[in-house]
C-alpha cells in the first residue's frame, strides 16, 4: 500500500488530467440521460469542493502569520508584499492590453448570430477606491471568514503576524497554536490532494452536462480564440518572466505547476487550489514557505489577468455580434472597471458574472446578452481560472529569485 501511494503520488498530474478528459467525455454521453449518475457525480463534487473550501480560510490565515513570523521582521514582509504586488499590477496591465488589441484586430464576434435570453443576475455595484480602501480592515473579523472575504482576511492576518512579532515571548502561545493549527490544515489538504482526480472528474461532468452540445459547438471557434489568448498570454509572460527573471527553467515551471493549473480548470476557484499551488512550489521549484504564504493568496485575490482578457474579448464579442460601437476610449473604462470590480472578487466558481453584469451595461449592451454569457461563463471561466492561478505561482518563481530571505 505504502508503495501505492508513492507511486499515485508521482503521477497525480497524469490522474488528474485523465479525470479531466474522462470528466469531459462523461458529461457529453450523459447530456439529457442518465439522470441518477448526473446526481453521484453532482453530490461527490460538491463533497470534493467543501472539503477544499474547508480549510481555505484557516489556512490562508494561518500560513500568512507563521510566514510573517519566521521571517521576523517587516522590512522583508513588505518586500515580499511590495513585489508581489508589482508583478501582478505590470502583468495584468500587459493582459488588458492584450484584451484590448487581440479582439479588435481580429473582428471578434462579426457575423455570429445567437438568441437572446433574459437573467435576474444584478450588476455588481461600482464602488469608489475610498470605499475599497476603507472595506480592506475588517470590522468584524468573524463576519470576514463567514462571508469569504479573502481580501479582508488577508490584511486581518497581516495585522495579527505583525503585532505577534511586535509583542515577542508574550505571542509565543498564540504563534503556537497558530503553527498546529496550520500543520492539521496542511495535513487535511494533502489527503484531500489524493482525492483530486476522482473530484475533477466529478466537478466536470455536471458543466459540460449542462451546457450540452449544441451551446458549446455553436461557441467553439469564439471560445478556442479565447483560450489560445489565455495560454498564449500564459506561455509568453509567464514563462518569459519564469525565464528572464527568476532565472529557471519554463518546461520545469510548468511541468511543476500543472496539477495546480488541472485543478484549477476542473473546479473554477483560485482559491480552493491555493493549498496545491503552495505544495508544488514550495516542493518542485523550492520556494520558501515564506514567499508563497504570502504571493500565492494575495494572487488569488488580486492577481485576476485572464478575467481582463476574458471581459474585454466578450465585451467585444457581444459588442460585434449585436451590431454596436464600443470605441477605444470606452473599453480603457471598461478595463480600468473591471481592475477595481475584480479586487476582493472571492476566488469562486462563478465570480465573474456580477462583474461583467456591471461591464455589459457601461458597454450599452442589451440586458439579453447576460443570458448567453451565462449558458458559457463556466467554459470561459476554467481556462481563465487556471491561467490566473498559473500566474500566481510564476509571481513567486520571480520573487525567490529577487528577494533574498536570510534563514
Amino acid at each position: 500500500m505504502k508503495n501505492f501511494y508513492s507511486w499515485y503520488k508521482k503521477h497525480i498530474t497524469a490522474a488528474i488530467f485523465t479525470g479531466l478528459i474522462l470528466g469531459i467525455i462523461t458529461g457529453l454521453f450523459l447530456a439529457n440521460r442518465f439522470e441518477p449518475v448526473l446526481t453521484v457525480t453532482s453530490l461527490i463534487g460538491s463533497i470534493y469542493m467543501n472539503a477544499l473550501n474547508m480549510m481555505i480560510f484557516p489556512l490562508v490565515f494561518c500560513s500568512i502569520i507563521m510566514g510573517i513570523s519566521s521571517i521576523g521582521n517587516a522590512r522583508t514582509t513588505g518586500k515580499i508584499t511590495a513585489g508581489a504586488m508589482i508583478f501582478f499590477l505590470c502583468t495584468t496591465a500587459l493582459a488588458s492590453l492584450a484584451g484590448l488589441i487581440i479582439p479588435r484586430l481580429i473582428h471578434l464576434g462579426e457575423g455570429v448570430k445567437f438568441e437572446m435570453a433574459t437573467s435576474d443576475i444584478q450588476a455588481t455595484e461600482m464602488t469608489s477606491i475610498l470605499d475599497t480602501i476603507k472595506n480592506l480592515i475588517p470590522s468584524n473579523p468573524v463576519a470576514a471568514f463567514a462571508n469569504g472575504n479573502m481580501l479582508q482576511v488577508l490584511v486581518f492576518a497581516v495585522i495579527v503576524g505583525f503585532t505577534l512579532i511586535a509583542i515577542g515571548e508574550k505571542g509565543t502561545a498564540l504563534l503556537k497554536v497558530i503553527d498546529s493549527c496550520n500543520e492539521v490544515c496542511l495535513k487535511v489538504i494533502s489527503t484531500v490532494m489524493y482525492f483530486t482526480p476522482i473530484g475533477v472528474f466529478c466537478t466536470i461532468v455536471p458543466v459540460v452536462e449542462a451546457n450540452g452540445t449544441e451551446t458549446i459547438i455553436s461557441l467553439a471557434t469564439q471560445l478556442i480564440i479565447l483560450y489560445v489568448a489565455f495560454f498564449g498570454f500564459a506561455l509568453v509572460i509567464y514563462g518569459g518572466s519564469v525565464k528572464f527573471i527568476g532565472k529557471e527553467s519554463p518546461v520545469k515551471f510548468f511541468k511543476a505547476m500543472l496539477p495546480a493549473a488541472l485543478n484549477a480548470f476542473g473546479t473554477c476557484s483560485s482559491s480552493a487550489t491555493i493549498p496545491i499551488s503552495k505544495q508544488r512550489m514550495e516542493d518542485e521549484m523550492g520556494v520558501s514557505n515564506k514567499i508563497t504564504s504570502i504571493a500565492i493568496p494575495l494572487g488569488a485575490t488580486v492577481n485576476m489577468d485572464a478575467v481582463s482578457i476574458l471581459m474585454s474579448f466578450m465585451i467585444m464579442f457581444f459588442a460585434n455580434a449585436c451590431g454596436i460601437n464600443v470605441s477605444i476610449s470606452m473599453m480603457i473604462v471598461i478595463l480600468l472597471a473591471n481592475v477595481l470590480l475584480s479586487v476582493g472578487t472571492p476566488g469562486i466558481p462563478g465570480g465573474a458574472i456580477a462583474s461583467f453584469a456591471a461591464l455589459a451595461t457601461m458597454a450599452g449592451l442589451p440586458a439579453g446578452v447576460m443570458g448567453v454569457y451565462i449558458s458559457i461563463n463556466t467554459l470561459c471561466d476554467m481556462g481563465a481560472t487556471c491561467v490566473n492561478v498559473i500566474g500566481d505561482m510564476a509571481g513567486c518563481v520571480v520573487l525567490k529569485e529577487k528577494i533574498k530571505l536570510e534563514d
